[in-house]
């Protein structure tokens, strides 16, 4: 295959139809905008694939986070135990409430963080852990969760990018304390954007529907000092329209990932842990060689590629010490994940010949010097 290819397969393509648009529109229409039943609706729907626990809407995946450490109490003084290869957000959530990141290593199989890295960060301070289900693949819950009730800590699952994902059975979201999901378009499901709140609490639940609305259930009754963190009617609406087509475009992704395993043999593809449904936000893989040769390869052909993540938080500019280095942490699989991987596309929106030439092309790039 010589040149650039004269069509371009993108690395996502946020799915907007005439569905998601006429839910928008008729939302619209209703002049009920913010808060309302578009979101309530959302909330009761999104708990079936959550085991049924209690939903709460937000604005975006972050504010989730935020939301839920501080309707927990964790401030200054209080550690949260972080993988260091996941986005930003994890981290900044943390310190958005005042707490500490602890940054530990991941598995080199899943990219989700290691059980035993956690239990080896546990000190008087920790408050809680947050796993991050990385690029769809479930974490090892069953061990977070047992570190987690022998330290007595609250677990706060980031499912941002996990929407449907499950070990043993059980979906993610649904093992914690509470489980975060992000809407954003690029996400398996989206609401163009916003983020949702999981928990079996209650309380918890009724915490952070006062914290995202100013503290108050009933207006100008506030309770407690809360912020402005509301999802929309318009966004709940197109959020709805998706959430009923993500088993479906769950299948897809599977069955390209599927696919690309079979084929790919330029690159190592993917592992998924026994017992877990992986739902392939990215299709991630390794390049043994010279990845910005196998990047620059794959764009040539025409096939979108990129990394997530090229710099571990921990040594992101706000995470690094007084004097401007990365701290104590030592993360080797963090460091070796962050200098091999590279994501294919695996899009529900991936044709048979596109598949081809992301297989084919991934072979190519992979031998790229």
């Amino acid at each position: 295959m010589a040149g650039p290819h004269p069509e371009f397969i993108p690395p996502a393509r946020p799915i907007i139809g005439e569905a998601e648009i006429e839910a928008a529109v008729r939302v619209l229409r209703s002049g009920r905008v913010v808060q309302g039943p578009e979101v309530a609706a959302f909330e009761e729907e999104f708990g079936d694939i959550v085991a049924g626990r209690h939903c709460v809407a937000v604005n975006s995946g972050t504010s989730a986070l935020q939301l839920t450490l501080m309707a927990l109490g964790f401030g200054p003084g209080d550690e949260v135990i972080v993988p260091s290869f996941s986005f930003a957000a994890s981290a900044n959530a943390v310190r958005l409430v005042g707490a500490e990141p602890v940054f530990v290593d991941i598995e080199a199989g899943s990219f989700c963080v290691d059980p035993q890295a956690v239990a080896a960060a546990v000190t008087p301070r920790t408050v809680a852990i947050m796993p991050v289900h990385l690029y769809g693949h479930p974490a090892a819950m069953d061990q977070i969760m047992a570190v987690a009730e022998r330290h007595g800590l609250a677990v706060v699952e980031d499912a941002a990018q996990a929407h449907g994902a499950t070990l043993h059975g059980t979906p993610v979201g649904a093992f914690g304390t509470a489980g975060c999901f992000s809407f954003y378009p690029t996400k398996n499901m989206h609401a163009l954007e916003g983020g949702m709140v999981t928990t079996a609490d209650a309380e918890l639940a009724r915490t952070l529907r006062l914290l995202r609305n100013q503290g108050m259930e009933q207006r100008y009754a506030n309770e407690i000092v809360g912020a402005n963190m509301r999802m929309t009617d318009v966004a709940a609406a197109i959020g709805r329209v998706q959430l009923t087509q993500l088993a479906e475009w769950t299948e897809q992704r599977r069955a390209n990932a599927k696919f690309l395993d079979s084929k790919i043999t330029g690159m190592v593809t993917p592992p998924v842990a026994d017992a877990a449904k992986h739902v392939y936000h990215q299709y991630t893989v390794r390049v043994r060689g010279n990845r910005d040769a196998a990047m620059a390869r794959l764009t040539e052909l025409g096939i979108g590629n990129a990394v997530y993540y090229p710099t571990p938080i921990h040594r992101l500019k706000p995470y690094l010490d007084s004097d401007g280095k990365p701290g104590p942490w030592d993360l080797p699989e963090t460091e070796r994940a962050a200098a091999e991987v590279v994501s294919l596309p695996v899009h529900p929106s991936l044709n048979p010949a596109d598949l081809e030439r992301i297989a084919e092309g991934a072979n190519l790039a992979g031998g790229a010097r």
